[in-house]
């Protein structure tokens, strides 16, 4: 059986444009769904703890913001994390090292976010919570085993 090589570059117009097209949807539709797992527990949690924001819109674009700065953070983060912990032997000590660190991170970024939208406004005990929820939540979710 003669083996098939599909290149991008031997691909006539039609099947570039297929496969560009649906690369980019699929990478729409992925962003959508963390976007709206965001979006939908952020709003639960603001629910549950009382948080009143003027408009769905003004949700929105809180946590777009939030997820936008949040990836920006991390990458300074994780960086600043894995230098700290790399000659740490206890897994006791990496796991509260690491959650520190998630929970500051977070929280940065939910009082920035939070400071610049008027819309919306978090008491500092609600950030702290929110913070924290995330961190576990980012933590329990993370496969990384570094």
């Amino acid at each position: 059986m003669p083996e098939k090589n599909d290149s991008f570059r031997e691909m006539n117009l039609k099947d570039k444009t297929a496969t560009v097209a649906g690369i980019t949807l699929l990478i729409i539709l992925v962003l959508g769904f963390v976007l709206g797992l965001y979006f939908f527990g952020l709003a639960g949690i603001f629910k549950l703890l009382g948080v009143h924001y003027k408009s769905i819109w003004s949700l929105v674009v809180f946590v777009v913001s939030f997820f936008i700065l949040g990836i920006i953070v991390e990458l300074f983060s994780k960086t600043i994390f894995k230098l700290s912990v790399r000659n740490i032997t206890r897994e006791i000590w990496v796991f509260f090292i690491r959650i520190s660190f998630e929970v500051t991170t977070n929280w940065l970024v939910l009082f920035t976010v939070d400071e610049f939208m008027h819309s919306i406004t978090l008491s500092w005990k609600t950030e702290i919570i929110i913070a924290l929820l995330i961190a576990l939540i980012e933590i329990a979710f993370d496969n990384d085993k570094d």
